[in-house]
């Protein structure tokens, strides 16, 4: 089973890639999601968030837009946070690779926004960047119910740039040039991984190549 990692800056278009690639058949992991479910009603993370974070839990779970306020612009606190969901979210993700496994699925899909600044590349056989010019990026993002400029600058001082992210890459996905464009990158990559499923996996020669080549999406650099 070949594991491709799935990332890219705000408003680059990974919701549409993820989504994308559960449409071609492939099985996501969707790390934001896993949050969500942990936080929300019932979710094993209640009682642990509202004990590091007082006041935060109600009814429907851990009020989100009031823990956000709590840990914006604090690393300290943001650090403690994490502390509390990283592992979970990691156990859910184990659980996940360990289902897809038994069902003998050759190629899934790990989304995760802070990829490579959370260090989990490694978990990864390959990984794929959706990428979009600086000025789409924004206006995608300022369109966003509550969104301040204020708010996404310091959303962008925690993650990588995108050049670098790019960079790091085996695949990159243009996603500024329509959903048409997309759609054919992310299918030639689910063609190439699953092939590469069927020989064998995806060994360090085959990665360099990838890493040389970026097979797919790869009109459009900026």
């Amino acid at each position: 089973m070949i594991v491709l990692g799935l990332t890219g800056s705000i408003g680059m278009g990974k919701s549409t890639a993820a989504a994308t690639f559960r449409r071609l058949g492939v099985p996501v992991h969707d790390a934001d999601a896993s949050v969500h479910r942990l936080i929300g009603p019932g979710g094993a993370a209640v009682p642990l968030v509202e004990a590091a974070f007082p006041g935060t839990a109600g009814p429907a779970g851990i009020d989100r837009g009031e823990l956000g306020r709590r840990v914006f612009g604090n690393a300290a606190v943001l650090r403690r946070l994490e502390g509390i969901l990283h592992p979970m979210v990691r156990a859910d993700e184990r659980r996940f690779l360990a289902a897809m496994a038994r069902r003998r699925e050759p190629l899934v899909v790990l989304d995760i926004p802070l990829l490579f600044e959370s260090g989990s590349a490694h978990r990864c056989d390959a990984v794929v960047v959706v990428s979009a010019p600086a000025l789409l990026q924004r206006a995608r993002v300022l369109s966003r119910p509550g969104m301040t400029q204020e708010r996404l600058a310091a959303i962008l001082a925690k993650q990588m740039p995108d050049r670098e992210k790019r960079r790091r890459a085996d695949f990159i996905v243009s996603t500024g040039l329509g959903r048409r464009h997309s759609l054919q990158a992310l299918a030639q990559i689910v063609r190439i991984l699953k092939r590469r499923a069927g020989g064998g996996g995806i060994n360090r020669r085959a990665r360099s190549a990838f890493r040389r080549g970026r097979h797919a999406g790869d009109r459009g650099r900026h």
